[in-house]
């Protein structure tokens, strides 16, 4: 029977997820366990759809972004983007805090990853702001906070893999993402803006026009970068996929003979980097592949939106229901195999209530990843108190002002379409 079949799916990937198998590997084992179970499925569909998880050409671009912020890293980009919002900022109370915020934001245009940028300004950051006056535990949850902004402006790995999963455009997915992740970085800087006031946190030394034009030009390369992709995917020279390609060339080009700061062993380090990262992302959605067939086989996406269409009323109601329940699986699973798992049920469901589709990606993408710095799991809030070394309760309280705001922008976002459906509008494009 097809609930004895979901039930057991359900079950055996709760077991292994309670006896901290990796996730990857989790829904591998319980769709194959659900097909065991069931008999009459040829055991070969497994490692057909894990294939099928993995072959999209969209997909390609994910181990060269993870590549060219690697090399951004490495290269010198990042620390000139740091000079630049130091110089911006620093000047105000609580200025190292909000150059923080600032320097996440501008990072965010190039790996869009927010795990690899809270790890790679975190490293230089966070010290800096204990050494400056500021508390461990607030260096930590601003860093990891600011940080989710990485995965929201363009080029975003979420929003690709929301592409890849729903056929939706590359290019108008980026354009809707571009006022909410401006919106969340102002609500981050708020916040921090608030918070350092409140403590007296220092200030940093008054920079000059002269000096502010100085850190300008020398973070001139890193700042025209995202500018670049999204000019050439506009313009039809290079797609999303290709985007990614030109991204690593122009990391290369900059960091070998503009600034001269890659040699061969940061390279090596760089192609390692990103491997890891690619290989995380990749064996996740092969696993989340599987059991995302298994529903479709079973029909539960039809079983669900029947019964959400019958017992919710109104598009006001479901969209409370989405983020509440978005929330709840950010909080838990990584944004990966929970949108390969969500995305088939919510988005038909979202069509039949007229939502906006590019609308509904922002508020799925946005809400899966706040629930990198939502505890009990938090990988950022996590990764910001090892860089840190505070105790991790200490970070989660931290965080807290942080998540309300974060969660006040996804209401925002929820409830005023345009903030999401204005721009894609007015830029057009496939």
């Amino acid at each position: 029977p097809t609930m004895t079949m979901l039930g057991v799916l359900a079950l055996s990937l709760a077991v292994l997820l309670l006896l901290a198998v990796p996730i990857a590997f989790a829904l591998v084992l319980s769709a194959t366990i659900a097909v065991l179970f069931v008999g009459d499925i040829d055991l070969m569909i497994v490692p057909q759809q894990v294939y099928q998880g993995l072959d999209s050409f969209l997909l390609l671009a994910i181990p060269l972004f993870l590549l060219a912020g690697e090399l951004m890293s490495l290269g010198g980009m990042t620390d000139r983007l740091l000079g630049f919002s130091n110089a911006l900022f620093g000047r105000f109370r609580g200025g190292l805090a909000m150059s923080n915020v600032a320097s996440a934001t501008l990072m965010a245009g190039i790996s869009g990853s927010a795990v690899a940028d809270t790890s790679a300004l975190g490293k230089v950051l966070i010290p800096s702001m204990v050494k400056a006056g500021y508390d461990r535990g607030f260096a930590a949850a601003l860093t990891a906070a600011a940080n989710v902004v990485g995965p929201i402006i363009p080029p975003s790995i979420t929003f690709l893999m929301i592409s890849v999963l729903t056929n939706l455009s590359p290019l108008r997915l980026f354009m809707a993402a571009v006022i909410p992740g401006l919106m969340y970085a102002g609500a981050m800087m708020l916040v921090a803006l608030v918070v350092s006031r409140r403590r007296n946190y220092p200030t940093a030394e008054r920079v000059d026009a002269a000096g502010l034009w100085r850190a300008f030009v020398r973070a001139i390369w890193a700042l025209a970068m995202p500018v670049l992709l999204i000019a050439g995917i506009r313009t039809g020279i290079f797609n999303a996929s290709e985007s990614s390609a030109v991204a690593v060339v122009y990391a290369l080009f900059v960091g070998l003979f503009v600034h001269r700061e890659l040699d061969p062993r940061k390279l090596w380090s760089a192609l390692v980097g990103s491997a890891r990262g690619t290989a995380v992302i990749m064996i996740i959605l092969g696993g989340a592949q599987i059991v995302s067939w298994f529903l479709a086989y079973e029909q539960a996406p039809q079983r669900i939106s029947e019964w959400m269409l019958g017992s919710i009323g109104s598009p006001v109601a479901f969209l409370l229901v989405v983020n509440l329940l978005l929330l709840a699986v950010g909080t838990f699973m990584e944004n990966g195999p929970a949108l390969v798992l969500l995305c088939p049920v919510l988005y038909p469901i979202a069509a039949k209530f007229g939502i906006d589709p590019y609308h509904f990606s922002m508020i799925v993408g946005i809400n899966l990843l706040i629930g990198l710095i939502t505890p009990p799991v938090a990988i950022c809030l996590s990764i910001g108190a090892l860089i840190a070394k505070a105790p991790g309760d200490e970070v989660n309280r931290e965080a807290m002002p942080f998540l309300a705001a974060a969660i006040g922008v996804v209401l925002l976002v929820t409830y005023v379409p345009a903030l999401s459906t204005w721009l894609p509008a007015v830029v057009g494009g496939r």
